[in-house]
């Protein structure tokens, strides 16, 4: 059984995901319809709407680590972008003033993302790692089901004229019960403690154990939990026992005691050491391209409407094909990279999305549609949070939000990229010859990329 702390988590982010989805879903309807943006101009807004959340996500993970205050730092976050749901009816029709308020939205979700996600890693054993993942994303993405299909309700009910400021309200109004709940049930996974014998290895300490709350257990030790620099000396610390002060099997250490060793062991120069070890540098440098070459979802819904000549008022419905498949996918993928491996999961899902691709070059039907939400979702369900699941365990408990924050912002920072180049490309050379080089792109990319993953990990 999982841990109550990823159910906790995942109902956060059911909730985050609405409000976040409800907004999503009406965003390009309302730029490229009611404000007229082209596509390069909406390219501009769509990069900085994913590219963003790069601009926290590395600061998230760090200071997470170094202070030991992931549910802090992930809570910042998350109330960060449910401020900003209500900074939308600030911006009114000013482009510069809601590409703001799209940066300060999405640098929340960066904030956020690697403490929550190292939060989850840590409360699963390394085994269970996709089954955790697996069911959190399972209920984000139940989030992302309802909430355009939420946007959908409210401009229904509302009217178009004013229905895209009842989105942003109920949006804010949904985002911060997601706050609430945060507060309220996640808490702080238990401290890691190395095992007698097993150098190297650490586990969390056990619930229920004789500690009192401020306190961390120690097995046999001699220095305490975390003291270990990032360097892997373990030269005792001033503030450590010493060997001839070795605490007795199941003596409990202060809590803030053992915290300030590992806070000296997290520094930015330790996390840029990070990418000096192999196996997690070969899924950062595989990610980084797949990413360079994925085509935004506002473009791929704007590409499907248009092609298949859908009415606009029924943009928003789109994305529930792909948050459906991606629910009914995320839990069994998960399961799946935990026995199969979940390198094979994620090349698995880029392929699912190069086979997107190809068809939104075929003549559009029904069928096509259909197809293309469906591979969208599963590769989402394939890679999200199984990418995450593959780098946490290739990391050291003391800076896994680190390691999974610069994993995350490379991911970032190319998928930004990728749309500043798909919304010039459509611009100077249409919607085809743009998917045409996205699709050659992620082909390149997957010829790179899965020799990487294979070699890595998981």
């Amino acid at each position: 059984m999982l841990a109550g702390n990823v159910v906790a988590l995942g109902t956060v982010s059911l909730f985050t995901d609405i409000s976040s989805e409800m907004v999503t879903a009406v965003l390009p309807l309302y730029l490229i319809y009611q404000l007229a943006l082209s596509p390069m101009q909406f390219g501009l807004l769509d990069g900085v709407y994913t590219g963003a959340t790069a601009v926290l996500r590395l600061a998230g993970g760090h200071v997470a680590d170094r202070f030991r205050r992931r549910k802090l730092v992930a809570g910042a976050g998350y109330a960060l972008s449910a401020v900003c749901k209500l900074g939308y009816l600030l911006a009114g029709r000013s482009v510069p003033l809601i590409g703001l308020v799209i940066g300060l939205d999405r640098a929340g979700k960066g904030l956020r993302t690697a403490p929550r996600d190292a939060m989850i890693s840590l409360s699963v054993p390394p085994e269970a790692q996709g089954r955790a993942f697996g069911l959190h994303r399972a209920m984000d993405t139940a989030g992302a089901l309802i909430g355009p299909l939420a946007a959908f309700g409210v401009v229904a009910a509302v009217g178009a004229t004013s229905g895209y400021d009842a989105v942003f309200v109920v949006s804010g109004c949904v985002a911060a019960i997601g706050v609430l709940v945060l507060a309220l049930f996640v808490r702080e996974p238990g401290a890691f403690v190395r095992e007698p014998g097993a150098a190297g290895m650490s586990g969390p300490a056990t619930p229920g154990s004789a500690a009192s709350p401020g306190t961390v257990t120690e097995p046999h030790v001699d220095v305490p939990t975390g003291a270990v620099a990032a360097t892997g000396s373990e030269t005792a610390r001033p503030d450590a026992p010493q060997a001839d002060q070795a605490l007795p099997k199941g003596q409990a250490v202060p809590a803030e005691q053992a915290a300030r060793g590992r806070r000296r062991g997290v520094s930015l120069r330790g996390a840029a050491e990070l990418v000096r070890e192999r196996p997690f540098r070969r899924v950062l440098v595989a990610m980084t391209p797949l990413s360079l070459a994925t085509i935004s979802d506002s473009f791929l819904y704007l590409l499907l409407q248009r092609r298949l000549d859908i009415d606009a008022g029924w943009l928003p419905l789109l994305p529930v094909g792909v948050a459906a498949a991606y629910l009914l996918a995320a839990v069994p993928f998960g399961r799946l990279a935990d026995r199969a491996g979940r390198s094979t999961v994620v090349i698995g899902g880029y392929v699912a999305l190069l086979a997107c691709y190809v068809l939104l070059l075929l003549p559009p039907g029904p069928a096509v549609l259909v197809a293309v939400l469906v591979l969208r979702g599963l590769s989402y369900a394939a890679t999200d949070g199984v990418v995450s699941a593959l780098a946490g365990p290739l990391l050291p408990e003391e800076r896994r939000a680190t390691g999974l924050a610069v994993v995350q912002t490379a991911q970032a920072l190319g998928a930004m990229a990728a749309s500043w180049a798909f919304g010039l490309l459509w611009t100077a050379q249409g919607p085809r010859a743009a998917v045409v080089a996205m699709a050659a792109g992620l082909g390149l990319a997957l010829a790179v990329a899965v020799p990487m993953l294979r070699k890595a990990r998981g």
